[in-house]
């Protein structure tokens, strides 16, 4: 039977279905499994959906409406919704604050040290366990597609990149600073609390005064 008669009969057959497509809607169209399922859809009505072709199957456990266009940032999307904990660092961070001509083969994230890294195999992810203090300092939040996203600041992510400097090369840590100081709005005193927080302030400031 053609997808679309499929979904016709389903319809047909699933009076709540409406309610269904509402919840996903509220949310931008994309929504995990299980935040699905605790606002009222039944499990087995999300893989009849699929199969139906009303949702989409965008990673594992997050589900996407078919008539919701594809997210602009998919990685960052799913893996916020993936793991609620994460906050994309390092060289994550830098490509979206256009610090680096590097292009990311993983994506970066930070967790706090007490949260276990979850098992994801796609995307392929680095994650970094940083101290609380460090955790903490520097979070923005973005929305990206409907879903909010965690991402530090162009400050805490150079600061980040000088702290695990031998993780990302220090050619990466020194591009970002330079391009950090083209930028406009640049707030070195915010960078350097940063740095302090790190334990990198000496590392970085003679760079600083430099380039300055």
């Amino acid at each position: 039977m053609p997808p679309f008669y499929k979904s016709v009969v389903f319809l047909l057959y699933n009076p709540c279905m409406a309610n269904y497509k509402k919840i996903f809607t509220s949310h931008s169209g994309i929504l995990r499994a299980s935040k699905a399922i605790e606002l009222g859809v039944p499990k087995h009505t999300l893989y009849e959906m699929v199969k139906t072709g009303e949702l989409v199957r965008e990673a594992e456990g997050i589900y996407r409406l078919s008539e919701t266009p594809m997210p602009g940032n998919p990685d960052l999307v799913n893996l916020s919704l993936r793991a609620p904990k994460a906050v994309f660092c390092l060289i994550s961070a830098l490509y979206f604050h256009e610090l680096t001509t590097q292009i990311p083969h993983y994506v970066y994230f930070a967790l706090p040290r007490d949260v276990k890294t979850p098992k994801i195999q796609v995307p392929p992810i680095w994650v970094f366990h940083f101290s609380q203090e460090s955790y903490k300092a520097g979070i923005v939040e973005h929305e990206l597609d409907g879903v909010k996203v965690k991402i530090y600041d162009r400050e805490k992510t150079i600061a980040d990149c000088f702290k695990f400097r031998e993780k990302v090369g220090m050619d990466v840590a020194l591009e970002s600073i330079k391009d950090y100081l083209r930028q406009p709005k640049v707030n070195v005193s915010l960078l350097m609390k940063y740095a302090r927080i790190n334990r990198v302030e000496k590392i970085m400031r003679p760079y600083v005064e430099v380039l300055l």
